[in-house]
This record gives structure tokens, sequence and C-alpha cells, in this order.
């Protein structure tokens, strides 16, 4: 019998169904995992951005998430897409992320700047809330859109994020979380009214007296 060439072998693990990765991670072999990682490293980082914004949290959260896949594998049967189950993971360890930080009192109100309110004030005339969620207008909207999403808890932020600013599928939210459908609809539609209320305590925040005294 020949020996199996390397380079052979690394094609086999290219052409590898997800399952056949699972399995064969399952068993100790390093480099099927190596290959999950290179297909769906992307899928997990994406996820993870919708709950951070500063790239050290969402790469710490990434490889815990992976971290808790690679210890997990004996519980993937293959009823679902390892897409899907790995994308679980990765929220699931987002919000438990969120909820054991210590959240820093009235951060969103406290923190905001006077280059904020200009920027929310434009964003915001004609209370069009849809485009202050859909900007992207350089550092001073990511951080005043971070700062308002803040105040969501991390299954609304993740409702808001994925479906309204990245157009995920419901169906695909639904899968991620585990939720039915008719659940993450509910959530959405509830967390847009958070966000809505926070955008106002924002604005109202900025119209008071001891504001403009300052």
């Amino acid at each position: 019998m020949k020996p199996i060439r390397s380079d052979t072998l690394s094609i086999e693990i290219e052409q590898a169904s997800d399952l056949e990765l699972v399995n064969l991670a399952r068993d100790g072999d390093e480099r099927a995992f190596e290959e999950i990682l290179r297909r769906y490293s992307p899928k997990v980082f994406r996820v993870a951005g919708r709950f951070f914004h500063q790239q050290a949290a969402i790469e710490d959260a990434a490889q815990e998430a992976f971290l808790k896949a690679y210890t997990q594998l004996s519980s993937f049967e293959g009823r679902g897409s390892l897409e899907g189950w790995l994308g679980r993971i990765t929220a699931n360890q987002c919000i438990n992320m969120l909820r054991s930080a210590k959240r820093r009192p009235e951060s969103t109100v406290s923190d905001l700047t006077d280059r904020d309110d200009s920027w929310l004030d434009y964003q915001m005339s004609g209370d069009s809330t849809d485009r202050f969620q859909s900007s992207e207008r350089g550092r001073d909207a990511a951080d005043l859109a971070e700062k308002v999403l803040n105040e969501l808890s991390p299954e609304d932020r993740l409702v808001v994020m994925s479906i309204d600013g990245e157009q995920v599928p419901v169906k695909d939210v639904a899968e991620m979380t585990g939720w039915s459908e008719s659940k993450v609809k509910v959530r959405a539609f509830r967390a847009r009214r958070r966000l809505r209320e926070a955008v106002e305590k924002l604005l109202e925040h900025r119209r008071s007296p001891v504001h403009e005294k300052g």
C-alpha cells in the first residue's frame, strides 16, 4: 500500500463535508478543525461584530466561541447546519460576555459629547430613527450608535444588528438563536421600540437646561 501524501490529505480535508470535518476533529484530527476555522471564521466574526464595537472584544469573543465549539463537538449531530450551530455558540458567548461586564452608570447620557450632540441632532431631524440606525458616517457615528445600542439587552441588540443592520433574513436569525421565527419578529419589534426610546432619551437630555448650561 502506497503512503498517502500530505498534499493529498489537504485536498481531502478541503473537500470534506461539514459533518465529516466534525467527525474527524472529534477524533483528534487538528487539520479538520483548522478547516472548520477557515470556513467559518468570517461568520463567527460577523456575529461577534453585532455585539461589540472594539476589535479586541470581537476577537476575544470569536476565540472563546471556537474554543467552546471545539469542546462541544460531540453535541453536533448534523441535524442543522454547522454554520448555524457555530452562530448560536457565538451569540451565546457574546451575550454572556455582555451580561458579565460591569455596566457604567448612565454611560449613554454622561458620555454624550457636544460632537455627539451635533451629529445626533442632524441625524434625527424629522425623527428619522431609520436613518440614524443605518448611518455609518465615520467614527463619530459609530461611537454614538454604540452608545445607543448599549441601552438594549444583548438579545435585542443581536436582533436589531442582524435584521436592520445587516438585513439578515428572519429565518437565519431564528437558526442562529434557536428561537422560532415568530419570536424573532416579536423581539425585533420590541427592540426597535426600545431603540427609539433610547434615542428620544438622548434627545431630551440634549435639550435639557442642565445640558445647555454645560
